[in-house]
């Protein structure tokens, strides 16, 4: 009787990982080994000319280096880097340096950052190990919550140096100014409620930047005038030609003393916002629709008029209100005198608004920060990271007019006689 044959399929076993990850990892291996040796070969093809007297290379594969395991986001990879032998002699001798694998490396950048992120995002060091194992497997070695204290302790010496820079070779055409209110929970109780002090610029090309983060008393005019004498103390010498930035009259005062040309923008969010809260909700969305007609109109002769309109359907009720608007007139209007191109970026205090909207999420999963300085340090890398995704100024090629001293009516360049 003919017996019954059957193909048995070989399944792969359970294990700590699944077999994609596995195939991916065993194929970055691949691919780091070609490109390490591509970039070899180069190095050798383009001194193939070098040769001793009997004519033999003087530049030439020698084997390979121990191998090392390089930590990824896929896990430990494994790669041997190719020696080099060079036999010139040694004031003419070079020393290989492969730029995809540095000398040293143990952790690519990418996992290198992995870290930060996750802190900053509002992972406590208590949880770290959890998120590490589920990124990394669970043997991922040299990944604890205590690298977290030892980073923080550069952060705060890189944030140390950042401070200290010269900005004499900057040269910032607008601020962002504005205040910043954060809790923290080691501090005495009478500091336990941190004022930072964010000043933004946008340089002649159009680049956004975060110039310098400070803490301050309140949003006082000594907090500010300390941190503008600071940055123009460190070179930056030249007056702004414009700042956007709240009702805190400290800055207003300050940015007087300090840049005396720089002219003042109010930001249209928060004093939309001081005008609402002075009127009942009944009324607040009609207010708001006529407000918006006010900064939206096209030319500064519609914003007047529409302002006009906004303070006599107001004024019998509620004065508080139409007098919040009305002391702040010329201000509210003043990029009318700047690049239409340039209005959607100097009406508001967005720029700073969005970025720190991300590191009021942070502290708000973990309660506070823990320190002063601790403070600092989390709002100075959370606004250097969001700095990478900043978009450069609409019409940035006429930021070069704003220099000159050109005048704009209605955001147009007006042309000579």
């Amino acid at each position: 009787m003919d017996q019954p044959t059957a193909k048995v399929l070989a399944f792969p076993q359970e294990t700590g990982e699944d077999v994609l990850t596995t195939v991916l990892r065993e194929g970055a291996r691949k691919m780091l080994a070609t490109a390490i040796e591509a970039e070899i070969q180069v190095y050798v093809a383009a001194r193939a000319d070098l040769v001793d007297a009997t004519g033999h290379r003087l530049v030439v594969r020698n084997g390979h280096l121990p191998e090392r395991t390089i930590q990824t986001p896929l896990g430990d990879v494994a790669v041997k880097q190719p020696r080099l032998r060079d036999r010139r002699p040694d004031e003419t001798r070079e020393s290989f340096r492969s730029t995809i694998l540095p000398p040293y490396l143990r952790k690519t950048k990418a996992l290198e950052a992995l870290l930060p992120w996750l802190y900053l995002k509002g992972v406590s060091t208590g949880g770290f190990s959890e998120a590490l194992a589920s990124l990394l497997g669970p043997d991922a070695p040299g990944l604890s919550a205590s690298t977290i204290v030892r980073l923080k302790t550069i952060w705060e010496q890189e944030f140390a140096t950042w401070q200290q820079r010269s900005l004499a070779d900057r040269r910032y055409v607008y601020l962002w100014a504005d205040g910043i209110h954060f809790n923290v929970r080691l501090e005495d109780t009478a500091n336990t409620r941190q004022c930072i002090l964010v000043l933004m610029g946008a340089t002649a090309d159009g680049k956004k930047e975060l110039i310098t983060v400070q803490d301050g008393y309140r949003e006082s005019e000594q907090s500010w005038r300390e941190l503008l004498l600071d940055v123009r103390t460190r070179g930056l010498t030249v007056d702004p030609a414009l700042a956007t930035g709240d009702g805190a009259l400290g800055f207003w005062a300050a940015v007087a003393t300090v840049f005396p040309a720089t002219r003042a923008q109010r930001c249209w969010v928060h004093k939309t916002a001081n005008v609402l809260n002075k009127l009942p909700k009944s009324v607040q969305p009609k207010a708001t629709q006529m407000l918006h007609a006010i900064w939206m109109a096209e030319t500064r002769v519609e914003a007047q008029r529409a302002f006009g309109l906004f303070l006599e359907t107001f004024r019998a009720k509620y004065e508080g209100a139409v007098a919040c608007l009305e002391k702040d007139r010329d201000a509210l209007l003043a990029f009318y005198d700047f690049p239409a191109e340039h209005w959607r970026h100097l009406r508001t205090t967005n720029p700073i608004e969005s970025t720190f909207a991300t590191v009021r999420l942070r502290t708000a999963k973990t309660k506070g920060a823990g320190s002063r300085i601790a403070c600092l340090t989390m709002v100075f890398k959370l606004a250097l990271s969001a700095q990478q995704r900043w978009r450069v100024l609409n019409g940035a090629t006429l930021l070069a007019d704003v220099i000159k001293g050109e005048t704009f009516e209605d955001g147009i360049k007006k042309q000579a006689a």
